[in-house]
């Protein structure tokens, strides 16, 4: 596993092209709160479901001042058929070297099936306006993920 990335340290900056085509860079994002999101594959059944819950909850959130992004190793082309497939009204990047989740501590081992294997690990990370992380969450399941943290959020 990568490090992970600790409360109260500056996150790494990014910059990733989106479903469209868009460079998107977290710069892009000062003055607010920012949840960045990991999934492993789009349009799977878990990522569809953690996806599909930020989407509901994405008014709820930005009226609370955070916003989402999803970040997963994926092409561009299969950001842009998820993203309108199930009407995602959100930023999904593509890291498909996956250096952005290396540095964010959500690319490693993992258990899956009964086998280990490297890959993208389902993490969360929620920023303030300055970059500073406020929040980790390592190797969250899909399921009630997004109510878990708007709790943990108090929204």
């Amino acid at each position: 596993m990568t490090q992970k990335l600790l409360v109260g340290t500056q996150a790494p900056d990014f910059a990733l092209l989106d479903a469209d085509g868009n460079k998107v860079s977290l710069s892009d994002y000062r003055g607010r709160n920012v949840i960045v999101y990991f999934y492993p594959k789009a349009a799977t059944p878990g990522c569809t479901t953690e996806a599909c819950d930020f989407r509901d909850n994405l008014a709820s959130l930005q009226g609370k001042g955070y916003d989402v992004i999803g970040i997963s190793p994926d092409a561009q082309e299969a950001l842009a058929s998820f993203t309108g497939d199930f009407s995602l009204t959100f930023p999904l990047l593509s890291d498909e070297d996956h250096s952005v989740a290396l540095a964010y501590g959500a690319w490693g081992e993992k258990l899956v099936d009964g086998e280990i294997f490297e890959g993208l690990v389902r993490s969360t990370v929620v920023l303030d306006g300055e970059g500073i992380v406020k929040l980790t969450q390592y190797q969250v399941s899909a399921q009630g993920h997004v109510q878990a943290l708007r709790e943990e959020l108090g929204i």
